[in-house]
């Protein structure tokens, strides 16, 4: 459930500030002849995203015993490394609402309909298949999501864009992203060892010294470090715990964690987002400066 959320909250939560920076731009400059290419590039956005959930669940259908193992397992590495990517670009967006505003003020200008609605649909179809994947693999690793976790997370994406738009609250994006990203890189690294284990169960990778460790025999259900325990399932599911880890999922799981966290905070010594983000504000604050 906490997985599901934070996924879907996040990848919601970007596509209504796309949503809300270019409706925010079409509104300052006085064009609502282009609003309605906005939405139509967010309905079909999210009916192409659904689209695709239809054709991943019928692909992952057609799988079984080993082949459905492997499948699992590359899911699980490519939703890793989108989420890894997905946190990486987010973290180079100096300006990512001044970025918009140019595209569409190019499209506008040049009367290009087409552009304003492509802008948008692509943005609303990557973020929809990055969560067909991600959720996808989420399953995969921890076999039940959670519909309270899913609904949620749309709910409370959609809900805080909303009023991020109308100017009725401020927003420390920078903080937001930066907190839902160590939590997603722990994520992340939980599903790179989880793959390797579907790899090793298709016969792609050997199994070396596994497990290496036992854990879940060793303590109780009720004990924490159990990954059967209440504790253990959630740290399961939302981390990649394990209990009895084979060597070569344990490597990959720590070579992933150090590996991304350096490069983390070598990135985050440049200057990321802007700090607070308020659509209205910002328009604002530019039609000032420019009478």
């Amino acid at each position: 459930m906490i997985a599901s959320f934070i996924i879907i909250f996040r990848e919601v939560l970007e596509a209504v500030l796309v949503i809300s920076i270019v409706l925010g731009y079409i509104s300052k400059i006085n064009k609502p002849e282009f609003k309605k290419w906005v939405w139509y590039g967010t309905f079909a956005g999210v009916a192409a995203s659904f689209i695709g959930k239809f054709l991943f669940d019928f692909l992952i259908g057609g799988f079984e015993g080993q082949a459905e193992a492997l499948f699992e397992g590359f899911a699980m590495l490519i939703g890793a490394v989108l989420i890894t990517t997905m946190i990486f670009w987010m973290a180079g967006q100096k300006k990512i609402a001044h970025e918009l505003e140019k595209r569409v003020d190019v499209y506008i200008s040049s009367s290009k309909k087409g552009g304003i609605f492509f802008l948008v649909f692509i943005s609303i179809i990557r973020e929809g298949i990055e969560l067909v994947i991600f959720l996808t693999a989420a399953e995969f690793a921890s076999e039940s999501l959670g519909w309270l976790g899913t609904i949620l997370g749309f709910v409370v994406g959609i809900g805080l864009g909303v009023l991020l738009y109308f100017g009725t609250i401020k927003f420390n994006i920078k903080t937001f992203f930066n907190v839902t990203s160590i939590i997603l890189i722990l994520f992340a690294a939980g599903l790179i060892a989880h793959g390797i284990h579907e790899l090793q169960e298709g016969g792609l990778i050997p199994f070396v010294l596994y497990p290496l460790y036992d854990l879940n025999s060793i303590f109780p259900v009720p004990n924490p470090l159990n990954e059967n325990s209440a504790i253990g399932s959630i740290l399961k599911a939302l981390f990649g715990y394990n209990g009895n880890p084979g060597l070569i999922e344990l490597i990959g799981y720590w070579v992933y964690l150090m590996g991304i966290i350096s490069l983390w905070i070598i990135r985050s010594k440049v200057k990321p987002m802007n700090e607070n983000f308020n659509v209205k504000t910002a328009n604002n604050e530019k039609k000032m400066e420019a009478s």
